[in-house]
């Protein structure tokens, strides 16, 4: 009894139901050690079945995928190796043209009951290298952010207050983190619950975020404050400037 017992509650989290646990697991070990562009072209047509996706979406091999019926992907939308993407309810958005690169972690994870939870991207996004968004209380991020490597975006936090009680039984706070369109995270850096990043902030490599950045702003340290606005003012001195084709 006890044995069944664990394998439901691990069947409950990892899918919908219990055959939608066995058709999503079935097309992912049949199409997800495929390399190369047949498998990313087989996944693009075949994992419809199991996701929602808006037009062509790119899908690496070794792409672990749980509540896949919970997870949209926009148009041109790239997910790297070794990205793990758990949508429980109330899921994951990936909007056009957004890139989430090798070893990202996006993780709702809402057993909770929690409303607000879930993860939605902007369009023209990229998700750095090994970053971690953990949606329990709602990550909303915008068009056209930049992630680094190893960037946290943690949408939840553990309740402490009591010294004679496990913090595990505690409870938790789940406020929500909200990132505007043009925001660049440098490589490193931690948002915590709560913080709302206005529209074309800077977030320095190793910062710390703890309350609500300003627009425009530039922040670092550990808490993170404030290091100057952005104003229009030239920066880059001599150093040569690159951009993108087309």
């Amino acid at each position: 009894m006890k044995s069944f017992e664990t394998i439901r509650l691990y069947l409950g989290r990892q899918a919908s139901n219990p055959l939608r646990y066995i058709w999503e697991q079935l097309w992912q070990s049949l199409l997800g050690w495929i390399p190369t562009v047949i498998g990313i072209g087989l996944r693009g047509v075949l994992y419809r079945l199991i996701l929602r996706m808006d037009g062509l979406a790119a899908i690496e091999n070794g792409v672990r995928l749980r509540f896949a019926s919970h997870l949209r992907l926009g148009r041109r939308v790239y997910l790297d190796q070794a990205v793990y993407i758990h949508a429980c309810p109330n899921g994951v958005t990936i909007g056009d043209d957004t890139l989430v690169m090798h070893g990202s972690i996006l993780h709702v994870y809402n057993f909770r009951g929690l409303k607000q939870s879930g993860i939605r991207i902007g369009a023209k996004s990229l998700i750095g290298e090994y970053n971690v968004i953990r949606g329990q209380g709602g990550v909303t991020i915008g068009n056209r952010v930049y992630t680094s490597p190893m960037v946290q975006i943690v949408a939840v936090n553990h309740v402490f207050d009591d010294p004679r009680r496990p913090f595990v039984e505690q409870g938790i706070t789940a406020e929500g983190i909200v990132i505007e369109d043009d925001v660049w995270i440098g490589s490193g850096a931690v948002i915590t619950d709560g913080v709302h990043i206005g529209q074309g902030a800077v977030v320095a490599g190793g910062a710390v975020v703890t309350q609500d950045v300003e627009p425009h702003t530039i922040v670092g340290g550990v808490p993170a404050r404030v290091i100057r606005t952005i104003t229009g003012e030239k920066t880059t001195g001599d150093r040569t400037v690159y951009h993108l084709e087309g």
